[in-house]
């Protein structure tokens, strides 16, 4: 990890956060899907509630109400996922799901705000859809940047094989660096 350096704001902070984990995974997003991965961030900073959301019941739920709330719900499943399988895919193991769930689940809520909700945003979401993988990526760079690996052995070759992650392959191909696995089996949803 580079030293920390203090930003003028809050968001010039996440901004060069995201820009040194994108060095750090040899990814570069567009400067759309870069700011909406800061703002994404900004807007999850603080929120404990993230932690408890059942993301299935909150994607059903998103397809069922109408109007902007329903945009909402699918907007925050998408987002949510997209934090669950970049920062915190290890949450996945504790609740006996690949990483590749979020994935799935996150494209899928964002494809259908693409396709059926947001005529305005249509091509936004597409494009968050088709770049959840190098989205998640980059998460995983960010939180990599302490020096702990986010993914363990077992999750960087199902995530691989599951999503073609060139991250986790190259964390699978790498293994020295990786943690030992417990060897909890998890099934795929």
């Amino acid at each position: 990890m580079s030293d920390l350096v203090l930003e003028p704001t809050v968001t010039a902070q996440w901004h060069s956060l995201v820009s040194e984990a994108e060095a750090r995974c040899a990814k570069r997003l567009d400067e759309t899907l870069e700011s909406y991965l800061v703002f994404l961030l900004m807007r999850f900073t603080g929120r404990p509630t993230l932690a408890t959301t059942v993301m299935a019941r909150e994607y059903l739920e998103g397809l069922t109400t109408p109007g902007r709330q329903g945009h909402d719900r699918l907007r925050d499943v998408g987002d949510q996922c997209l934090l669950y399988s970049g920062l915190f895919p290890r949450r996945a193991e504790r609740r006996l799901v690949r990483v590749s769930y979020y994935v799935d689940l996150g494209r899928a809520a964002y494809n259908h705000l693409a396709e059926h909700r947001v005529p305005g945003s249509a091509a936004l979401y597409s494009r968050l859809a088709h770049s959840f993988v190098a989205l998640m990526e980059v998460l995983q760079a960010m939180s990599n940047l302490t020096g702990a690996p986010t993914l363990d052995l077992l999750q960087a070759i199902e995530l691989w094989h599951d999503t073609g992650s060139s991250q986790s392959l190259r964390h699978w191909r790498s293994p020295a660096d990786a943690p030992a696995g417990n060897g909890n089996h998890r099934k795929k949803h």
